[in-house]
Parts: C-alpha cells; structure tokens; sequence
C-alpha cells in the first residue's frame, strides 16, 4: 500500500496529459474549422499558454496554503468542467469566439496550479514510496513524455473520426478522471508549518508575502537562477524550432510535411527511454556531470544535422539518440530541485522556476519567423544552434554553480575516542 500514492500520481499524470495533448489539437483545429482565421487560432494558443503561466508562478502560494493534493483536484475538476461546457455550447449554437477565449484563458488557469500541484507531490509520494527522487522524477518525466507521444496523434486520430467537439469533451473528462485518481488514490502529508508565521499570512498581504518567499527563495538560490535562465532560453530556441524552423525546413527541402511527425516522433520515443533508463539507473549516476554532457551531446547536433546534405534515416537515427539523452535532463534537475527546496515552500518556489522558465515559448515563435523570413529555414537553424550550444557550454563552465546539482555528501560517522 505504501507504493499505491505514487502509482496513483503516475496514473493521474498519464490521462491528464494524454487528454491535454489531444485537446491541444483539438482546440486549434476547432477554432479554424469554426472561424476559418489563421490569427485566432493563434490567439487562442496564446491565451491559454499565457494564463497557464502566469497560474503556475502566481498560484504557488495557494498550492501551498491549501495543499497539494487539494489543489490538484480541485483544478482539474474546475478545468474539466469549463471545458466540458464549451461542445454543449457549441451543440447548441451559442459558442461565440470571444466566449471560447474566455473559455479556454480559465481552462489555462486553473489547470497551472493544478499541474504545478501534481509536480510539488513527486518527492512526497517519493518518500511514502521508498524511491529516490530521481526515479520518482524519473518516472513522472516518462510519463509526461507517453502522453505527450500518444496524446497529440490520438487526437489527430478522434478528430477524424468524430470531431473536435467530442475530443474537447473527452479532454474534459480526462481531467475529471484525474481528479478523481487523486482523490481515491493519493495520499500525502502536509508540510509542518509555524502556528504564528501561518497566522500572519492572510489576506492580500498574507498571499503577496507567500509569493515573494518564493520568487525571493529562487533569485538567492544560485542553482535555482542558473536553471531558470538557461531553461528559459532554451524553451525559446526550442519554440523557435518546433513551430517555424522545422516546418519551413521540411516544405524547403522535402515539400512535405512529414519528415516533421519523424523528427518529432523519433525526438519524442528517444526522450521517453531516456527517462525510464534515469528513473531506473539515475540514483548510481553523478548528476552535474551526466545533466552537462547528456544536454550538450543530446540537444545541439539534433539541430545542426537538420543543416547538412543527408538523408532523413540520419537525421531522423540522429533525433533519436539525442533524444535518449535529452530524456534524462529533467528527471536530474527534478531531484535537485527537490532536494533543495523546503517542502513548505515547494508549491511556490516550483510554479516560480516552471513559470518563468516557460515564459520564453511564447516569444519563440516570433524569433523563428524572423530568423526563417530574414535568413531561410537553414540560416535560422545554424543560428539558433550555435545559440544553443552556447547555452549548453554553462555548465561545463560555471562548474561550480552547476556542481550544485549533486547530492550532498553523506554526513561523517562520529569517531570513537579511546578513553
């Protein structure tokens, strides 16, 4: 029984991110079909990104007010039953655009404290468990990444079938049923907090202060601000790939849109394995090192093979192995960000580094239309993989920040004194 929280987590995560990669399709494909306006339907993708990242940074403190395990479920189920509104009103001939914005800005709301919640359960569940942080981390990585590969053509899959409306509704329901695993399933214990500091936050000014401490824990943190800042770069250069330099690449160089889904695909495959290896062997593994080379040997020549003369069985064997080792980066971080933050300030500290590490995709786009319109998909491939390469040279660099990642060393056994 002690294992039936963390399995229970994993589970939850699994539909709930399978049924948020569905809907991601689906959202998009609704918004064309119904208003046939390329412009919105971006719109509509920036709208919910924008309100899912301002969520996980700003509800941090009430993640951790209200615990974890509430906060899960109470935002999935609010989630699922705002989404789940949108095909009835659809069915019944009054979803106008502006009220689908609306619609999926709250979706986006609710589920970042909600996501962020399940994350800040990992090293709870973890311990009731018995499993190191990395495995725990590990496994939630893996899990993300299958329901992320299986999510998105699922949806493609339904759409044609049966429509986005009925796969917008089965995303609602995915976050019902996740709520609902987490409630029966998961069981966690709250952090212990001061009686007289718990009773001076309240309010406005009890929330403001819970969110400094946390931006407040991550800007004196030097680990902390070294991830924040070079996963927010290279979300953006990553953003600026997927969605503008490897389309135009493909249409360029193939005119087809399917070396696209075998980059993507083989990229995706290789990143599961790659965590289920570090879930598994992650624990005997030093972390700064393997975190440094497997960012540097996994993430830069994925890109610059898509820039030289050979076939799509290379570029696609290079994508797979490089996603192999991109696969073990977030697992590693994981467990060092578990380890160094304070279970009462968890929730926060973790909606901060997730939040202002993802701020950068939205402006990723912009930067790919700029380096495709000004440069070509190839120019704008070198250019974005020298960038990352430099990114990823920070930590062979800056060892002794980055060095930080490895686990503390084992407290020094008292030595008998002969008497």
């Amino acid at each position: 029984m002690s294992q039936r929280s963390a399995y229970g987590l994993l589970v939850a995560q699994a539909v709930s991110v399978t049924g948020t990669r569905m809907s991601v399709v689906a959202v998009p494909w609704f918004v064309l079909q119904t208003t046939g306006d390329a412009l919105l339907t971006g719109v509509t993708a920036f709208v919910e990104m924008a309100a899912l990242v301002a969520a996980r940074i700003l509800g941090g403190p009430l993640v951790d007010r209200i615990g974890s395990r509430m906060a899960s479920v109470g935002g999935d189920v609010i989630a699922g039953l705002v989404l789940g509104v949108v095909p009835l009103l659809y069915a019944a001939g009054l979803l106008g655009y502006p009220v689908l914005l609306v619609m999926v800005g709250l979706v986006g709301l609710f589920r970042g404290p909600s996501d962020n919640a399940k994350y800040a359960m990992v090293p709870d569940v973890a311990a009731t468990a018995g499993w190191s942080n990395e495995r725990a981390a590990g496994l939630a990585d893996s899990v993300h990444r299958l329901g992320s590969l299986i999510g998105a053509p699922l949806g493609a899959v339904l759409i044609a079938l049966v429509g986005a409306p009925v796969v917008i509704a089965l995303d609602a329901a995915s976050f019902l049923l996740a709520a609902a695993l987490v409630a029966t399933l998961v069981r966690v214990r709250r952090a212990e907090t001061d009686p007289v500091e718990a009773g001076q936050r309240t309010g406005v000014r009890g929330y403001l202060a819970d969110l400094g401490a946390g931006l407040r824990f991550v800007r004196r943190d030097p680990l902390l601000r070294a991830i924040v800042a070079m996963v927010l770069l290279t979300n953006l250069l990553d953003q600026a790939m997927t969605a503008v330099l490897i389309p135009v690449w493909a249409a360029e160089r193939f005119d087809d849109a399917a070396p696209v889904g075998l980059v993507f695909g083989a990229l995706s495959a290789g990143a599961f394995v790659g965590s289920l290896l570090v879930s598994v062997y992650g624990a005997r593994l030093p972390r700064w090192r393997t975190y440094a080379l497997a960012f540097l040997l996994g993430a830069v020549p994925r890109i610059f093979v898509l820039a030289l003369p050979v076939g799509l069985p290379v570029i696609a064997g290079v994508a797979l192995v490089g996603g192999v080792l991109i696969g073990a980066i977030n697992p590693l971080l994981s467990a060092a960000e578990f380890e160094r933050i304070p279970a009462d300030l968890r929730a926060r500290v973790l909606g901060a580094v997730g939040g202002l590490a993802w701020a950068g995709i939205p402006l990723g786009g912009l930067v790919g239309g700029v380096l495709a319109s000004t440069l070509g998909a190839t120019g704008g491939i070198l250019v974005v993989g020298t960038a990352y390469l430099l990114v990823t040279l920070d930590p062979l660099v800056r060892r002794r920040t980055w060095r930080l990642m490895d686990r503390p060393a084992p407290a020094a056994a008292p030595v008998a004194v002969p008497t």
